[in-house]
């Protein structure tokens, strides 16, 4: 499979920039998600990729041709749009086959993988009816096996799950997830669905105003987000960014926060110097407070702050806290939750090792 590089990619529409000198590369196999709100340029991006927009300035090579310039069809992509673009008036079987009627490939190759398309996408009952008489799931399979027959090495996906309901995107995410592990292609993936983001990528982007804020693994963008975008985009609840001074005395660093609460960094990584006195934003995730009392030996923090309110969603909670005239969303047990009023005071603690430190001036992380 074709390794495909970004190089110092910029459009315009207009005066307006879209893509800003954007530069990534994307390698042998992987799956690769472009991530970010509506607006951030993931889109755009992907249709340079496939030709169905023109490039402003930089190139683009899949492999080790310069496929800026090159039509379409001939990039040797297949792409999986989010409306499916089925054609209504042709069965499962036409759909797939059209995708194929520009090949000139001999009758038993086309059947051959159509039949491989099917059986790998568990749509063989389904050939012959037409897509009116076929599920939301069942449509994407089949926009996704209209891709698969022809054979190519890299498959690109605009937020394929976004018209599907929630039980049919878990099921379909994993039916995307699988067939990458079994094929090996090369997958760019389009989304602003942090959860398929994670769940089903080798590789992410996050992208916000037509730049890449961050690269990486879901597990690097997650544990060290590089910048305060990221932190607040990743993570449900999002992180809890606060404002805070820092304290270096006796051999020893403190987040000091506006009510006297100290903080112990001690365990931090700083990339560079703290500076004694300095304005930083501290993050805490949601996931990493724990409710009630325990000893500093597992605790940055302890926080005395009364309960806003909690929310259950089965086996699942979030409880939302008063700190500092601004709330503070923790992760908890359903069964913590439930025993949590509203104005009730309770200390919360926040595990050691587990904190973000950002530069208040520049948003990067320190």
């Amino acid at each position: 499979m074709p390794k495909v590089s970004f190089e110092h990619i910029t459009k315009t529409y207009g005066n307006v920039p879209v893509l800003k000198d954007l530069n990534l590369a994307i390698d042998d196999g992987d799956f690769l998600v472009l991530l970010g709100p509506s607006g951030c340029g993931k889109t755009t991006l992907l249709n340079l990729l496939a030709g169905l927009i023109d490039v402003t300035d930089g190139r683009i090579m899949i492999g080790d041709r310069d496929v800026t310039d090159v039509d379409p069809k001939d990039r040797g992509l297949a792409m999986v749009f989010q409306s499916y673009a089925l054609y209504p008036t042709k069965t499962v079987y036409g759909n797939l086959k059209f995708g194929l009627s520009a090949s000139k490939l001999p009758k038993d190759e086309v059947e051959r993988r159509i039949a491989w398309a099917a059986k790998l996408l568990q749509i063989e009952p389904l050939l012959n009816r037409k897509p009116a008489h076929l599920s939301g799931g069942q449509r994407q399979r089949v926009a996704i096996g209209r891709a698969l027959v022809k054979n190519v090495g890299v498959f690109l996906f605009d937020e394929p799950l976004s018209n599907l309901d929630a039980k049919l995107r878990t099921e379909t995410r994993l039916e995307i997830k699988k067939l990458h592990d079994t094929l090996k292609t090369t997958i760019v993936y389009v989304t602003h669905d942090q959860i398929e983001a994670m769940t089903m990528a080798t590789k992410i982007a996050v992208m916000n105003g037509g730049v890449i804020q961050q690269f990486g693994t879901p597990d690097e963008i997650y544990e060290r987000p590089a910048n305060l975008f990221v932190a607040g985009f990743i993570g449900s609840p999002a992180m809890n960014l606060r404002k805070v001074k820092l304290s270096i005395a006796n051999g020893k660093t403190e987040a000091v926060f506006g009510s006297g609460v100290r903080f112990d960094l001690s365990d931090y990584r700083f990339a560079t110097a703290p500076q004694d006195g300095a304005e930083v934003i501290l993050g805490l995730r949601p996931e990493h407070f724990l409710v009630g009392a325990g000893t500093a030996a597992d605790s940055a923090a302890t926080f005395e702050v009364p309960v806003q309110y909690a929310e259950r969603t089965g086996p699942d909670a979030s409880a939302y806290f008063v700190l500092e005239n601004d709330l503070l969303a923790l992760r908890v047990e359903p069964a913590v939750a439930a025993g949590l009023k509203p104005g009730q005071v309770v200390p919360v603690r926040y595990l050691k090792g587990k904190a973000h430190l950002f530069d208040a001036q520049t948003g990067q992380r320190m």
